[in-house]
């Protein structure tokens, strides 16, 4: 059944989000920070037995410096340098095995998987580590440090992924003009933060994002990961409001309004995981040109498929617009 507001209701939504008054300030200095350490990147190809793609381990330094890993998969037969496709992976995933998730490097473009730090165990692998310490937490990542903006595990990702676009203009096989940014449920997220933050991308595509409207989200929904938030709170009775203060700097309504790169965002109404109103919560905010595709009897699976088909036209455009300027 549907989950939340009708469609129109949901074009017509606007988060209550507010924006702390040195957001832009907290993001610049910890971005300065974690520059301050080399790059640092490596990549090492990997004999993984295919013909048409090859693999690459990828190493670079992320938040204070610590090393996050990813594949890069280009095509093997290639003239010039390439596009790239950067992907954050779902909540509770990694990068996976190297012979999966072939889509874009199939597609022509050199595509960047980054390792997500501490999860890689819920349903792919990864193979990063998070070392710092957060303190007491419901299971899960949603609640790591979240007393703190300091703290807060959501930080030390943003970093990580602002990182890996930097990383990936650096091999020589890319294009560093042509970077766009994926991801389904967290990895939406996280693109939405990533291209906000890095402010150059060429587009960004947020599938059924996860990370958006945190007043909103675990109020209206009792599946996790949301629900992490709202178990921590029912046990920390005391820390409602120091917890959303701490929310407001890593809510993606905040980073989309200041997003201007082209997006294609999608949501499902029947999604129960990622409440369509979350994702118009960040949709209806975002700065830059937008499209939305509303798929009205799926859940968290959205469009599936037709979204990679969706995304896969969008980002060719995009990226032919900008070789012939």
């Amino acid at each position: 059944m549907w989950v939340d507001l009708s469609e129109d209701e949901l074009r017509a939504y606007r988060s209550s989000q507010t924006d702390p008054a040195d957001f832009d300030a907290f993001w610049a200095d910890t971005l300065a920070e974690s520059r301050r350490h080399d790059l640092a990147v490596s990549v090492t190809p990997i004999a993984v037995g295919l013909t048409t793609v090859e693999v690459f381990d990828v190493v670079f330094a992320g938040f204070d410096g610590q090393p996050i890993r990813a594949w890069l998969r280009v095509p093997a037969r290639r003239d010039e340098r390439l596009p790239a496709v950067v992907e954050f992976v779902g909540y509770g995933g990694g990068r996976g095995h190297p012979m999966e998730n072939l889509l874009w490097s199939s597609a022509g473009f050199a595509h960047l998987v980054m390792d997500t730090r501490g999860q890689g165990s819920g349903w792919s692998t990864g193979d990063t580590p998070d070392p710092a310490g957060t303190g007491p937490a419901f299971p899960g990542v949603m609640t790591r440090g979240i007393e703190s903006r300091e703290t807060y595990y959501y930080r030390r990702v943003f970093v990580d992924a602002v990182r890996a676009i930097e990383a990936v203009r650096t091999v020589d096989v890319v294009d560093a003009e042509r970077v766009a940014l994926y991801g389904n449920s967290q990895g939406g997220g996280i693109a939405i933060a990533a291209a906000a933050l890095d402010g150059h991308v060429s587009a960004v595509v947020p599938r059924v994002p996860f990370l958006c409207d945190f007043r909103r989200a675990p109020v209206i929904t009792d599946r996790p990961p949301y629900r992490e938030i709202a178990q921590y709170l029912k046990a920390h009775r005391h820390s409602v409001e120091r917890v959303h203060e701490t929310l407001q700097y890593f809510d993606c309504v905040n980073f989309a309004r200041r997003a201007s790169a082209p997006a294609w965002f999608s949501t499902a109404l029947m999604d129960g995981t990622c409440p369509p109103s979350t994702v118009f919560g960040a949709y209806n905010a975002y700065a830059g040109p937008k499209q939305i595709t509303v798929w009205p009897y799926n859940e968290h699976e959205g469009g599936g498929i037709e979204d990679d088909a969706i995304a896969l036209e969008a980002l060719r455009g995009v990226f032919d617009r900008a070789e012939r300027h």
